[in-house]
This record gives C-alpha cells, sequence and structure tokens, in this order.
C-alpha cells in the first residue's frame, strides 16, 4: 500500500494514510482537526494537574445534597462547546464523573477509597451556548463493593432530557501504609 502525502494538520512522519481514502476525507479529517485546536499548545497556567476538574467544578453550583442525592446547576459557557455550539462531550463527562462521585460520597463512608469502573453516557439532545442546566444524581444501588449511581442533565428552562449517565464505583478499604 502506497501512503498519500500527509497535510497540514497530520503531519506526523509516522502516520500512515491509506492510498484508498478519498482526498475529500482526508480534507474534512484535516480540517476538522485543526478546526477544534487539537494540535494548539496547552497555555502553562492550565498544564497543572487538576485544572480541567477545577475549571469544570467552577460551572457548577450545587442545589441540594441528601443522602444519596445531588442537584446542581450547570451553566454552558461558550469555552465548554464544541464546533456546534453545544456543550462539549467530554464536558459532560467530567461533570458526570464529579457528581457520580459526590452522590457516591453521600452514602459510602469515607473509610472507603471509590474507583470508578464504568461510566456510561447516552448523547440525547444537545445543551446550547448560555444555557443552565439541571444536573440531578442519584445513587441507584450501594453496597459493600459497588455503589452505582445515575446523573440526568435536563434543560431548566424546557426539562428536556439532554443526557444520562451511569457510573459504577467500586468501594475499596483505604490501604493503611
Amino acid at each position: 500500500m502506497e501512503e498519500k502525502k500527509p497535510s497540514s494538520a497530520i503531519s506526523d512522519s509516522e502516520t500512515f494514510i491509506s492510498k484508498d481514502l478519498p482526498s475529500e476525507s482526508l480534507s474534512r479529517v484535516d480540517n476538522l482537526i485543526k478546526g477544534d485546536g487539537v494540535f494548539k499548545p496547552i497555555p502553562p497556567d492550565y498544564d497543572t494537574q487538576g485544572s480541567y476538574s477545577d475549571l469544570v467544578r467552577g460551572l457548577l453550583k450545587i442545589s441540594s445534597v441528601q443522602r444519596g442525592k445531588i442537584s446542581c446547576f450547570l451553566s454552558i459557557k461558550p469555552a465548554f462547546t464544541n464546533m456546534y455550539g453545544g456543550l462539549h462531550g467530554g464536558a459532560v463527562a467530567a461533570v458526570a464523573e464529579i457528581v457520580s462521585i459526590a452522590c457516591a460520597r453521600t452514602v459510602v463512608g469515607e473509610d472507603k477509597d471509590l474507583f470508578l469502573g464504568e461510566l456510561g453516557l447516552s448523547y440525547l439532545s444537545g445543551a446550547p451556548r448560555n444555557a443552565e442546566v439541571v444536573v440531578d444524581g442519584s445513587v441507584v444501588r450501594s453496597g459493600r463493593n459497588l455503589t452505582a449511581v445515575t446523573v440526568e442533565f435536563r434543560l431548566k428552562e424546557s426539562g428536556r432530557l439532554l443526557y444520562t449517565t451511569r457510573a459504577t464505583f467500586y468501594n475499596m478499604p483505604v490501604a493503611s501504609l
């Protein structure tokens, strides 16, 4: 198989590009990568551990906390939207993880570490830029070894369901060092 010459965004000399790939497809991939800024360097202020989590937590405002339930408001800021103007899927996952952990912590004692074993997401509709979203987390089941949490994202204005997530945590004994 012969390789096609890589374009500007797909520039790694070790990148293999099939000769069977139409040039229009390669061009679309190239434009998608350039448009999303995949190859732009991360600014030094944000190239630190935990900075993304800090940014995502800044979008959330806690509404209520009960045993096994948490409700928050999520503000969709332009920095967290994708090229179509909706909430970026990675931000949905990050918020779901944070809310799931917080929700699980309302029922799992501090004497246990939580290990995220699975996070499943269903993207049903997009959350538009500058919208307010209600994020509701609920513990579905919590036992000695596992805790399962669901999180629903709904538009505050209409109540329309946007995303649903399911998280499974392993409850691990805290290691004594």
